[in-house]
C-alpha cells in the first residue's frame, strides 16, 4: 500500500501467500497467448492500493487487483466481446455480473476474486475473448 515503492515479486509472494501460484499462472497464461503483453504496476490511490495490468498495444488485456492473501482478476469488455462471453461456458454468475454492471464508453468491466483453482477455467476463457476482440 506504499505509493513510493513499487511491489517486488518478493513482496507479491509474502502478500498472496498460497494465491501467489495462482497469481502466476494467470500471467502466464495471458503471456503465453499474447507474448508481447506489456506488464506494468500502478497506483490508483490509497484507498485502493496496487494493481498490476498487462496490456496490448492500446488496451489492458487483464487486471490483477492483490490485497493481503487474496486477489481478484478485473476486465472490461466491449459490446462485441460481451457478447461472444453469453454465447460461451463462463459460469452463469460471471455473466450475470457483467449484465448488471454499469456500462462505460470503454464497456462493462468485472472483479472476479481468485479463491482457488476452480476460477481459473473461466478466467482463461475471459482471456481468450478479450484477446479475440
Amino acid at each position: 500500500m506504499d505509493k513510493a515503492s513499487t511491489p517486488s515479486g518478493e513482496d507479491l509472494k509474502q502478500a498472496l501467500g498460497d494465491k501467489y501460484e495462482l497469481w502466476m499462472e494467470i500471467r502466464e497464461h495471458v503471456l503465453q497467448k499474447y507474448p508481447d503483453g506489456k506488464e506494468e504496476w500502478n497506483f490508483p490511490g490509497k484507498n485502493y492500493g496496487w494493481s498490476f495490468r498487462i496490456k496490448d498495444k492500446r488496451r489492458a488485456i487483464i487486471y490483477l487487483l492483490p490485497r493481503k492473501e487474496e486477489f481478484r482478476a478485473a476486465f472490461v469488455f466491449g459490446r462485441k466481446a460481451f457478447e461472444a462471453i453469453k454465447k460461451s461456458d463462463v459460469s452463469p454468475k460471471i455473466i450475470s455480473e457483467l449484465e448488471s454492471a454499469k456500462v462505460y464508453a470503454e464497456g462493462r468491466g468485472v472483479r472476479i476474486p481468485v479463491p482457488d483453482r476452480a476460477v481459473l477455467k473461466d478466467i482463461f476463457i475471459l482471456i481468450d475473448i478479450k484477446l479475440a476482440f
